[in-house]
């Protein structure tokens, strides 16, 4: 760990404990951010959760079909393979 990070950390040690969720959460967001995510934490959680909804709806209607935890993860292996 750098000298910076070490002095971050010592810092969000003394936020409270919902500074520090507010901070995780900002930080994950940073960290996952591929350079087109758009909004605050909330919101990209809420755009997440309509994506869950809209998925599951169509699942119910029958529009999509599922695949064992096995089956995604095999293909997910196979995917890392290939790149």
């Amino acid at each position: 760990m750098t000298t910076r990070v070490t002095a971050l950390l010592e810092q969000a040690r003394q936020l409270t404990p919902a500074e520090q969720l507010d901070l995780a959460k900002r930080l994950e967001a940073l960290a996952l951010d591929d350079g087109e995510a758009d909004g605050t934490p909330e919101e990209i959680e809420a755009a997440w959760l309509e994506e869950v909804e809209r998925r599951a709806a169509a699942f119910d209607r029958g529009e999509t079909t599922s695949v064992s935890m096995d089956e995604a993860i095999a293909f997910a292996r196979a995917q890392l393979h290939k790149a």
